[in-house]
């Protein structure tokens, strides 16, 4: 079983940043790529970022590229998402989410994911 926490969400002006962190903990020897979704009230769950354990390659849907940025400290079994220039449509609730064999399916689904955090709300005022 893997454990994940997420941390660092909140109420932020348009223009502003914000960084969200996530603690991987329990049997995390095995992680092959971590990501981050989210879901918007009455919308369905959407993929963010993700980055691959080993060798760290990114991925990002087109509309937060260029604004956020995925990182991990492998040392801390932690990934973090660097948000910047937030706008109100990024306003959603996000998760963090660990992959500890390889997925059949692209980074980009949930369904490449097995474990998943409980959420941290990000709320972005125009």
């Amino acid at each position: 079983q893997v454990q994940l926490v997420e941390s660092g969400g909140g109420l932020v002006q348009t223009g502003g940043s914000l960084r969200l962190s996530c603690a991987a903990s329990g049997r995390t020897f095995g992680m092959v790529a971590m990501g981050w979704f989210r879901q918007a009230p009455g919308k369905e769950r959407e993929f963010a970022a993700a980055i691959r354990w080993s060798g760290g390659t990114t991925y990002y849907a087109d509309s937060v590229k260029g604004r956020f940025t995925i990182s991990r400290d492998n040392a801390k079994n932690t990934v973090y998402l660097q948000m910047n220039s937030l706008k109100a449509e990024d306003t959603a609730v996000y998760y963090c989410a660990a992959a500890t064999r390889v997925p059949r399916s692209s980074y980009s689904s949930p369904n490449a994911y097995n474990y998943w955090g409980q959420g941290t709300q990000v709320t972005v005022s125009s």
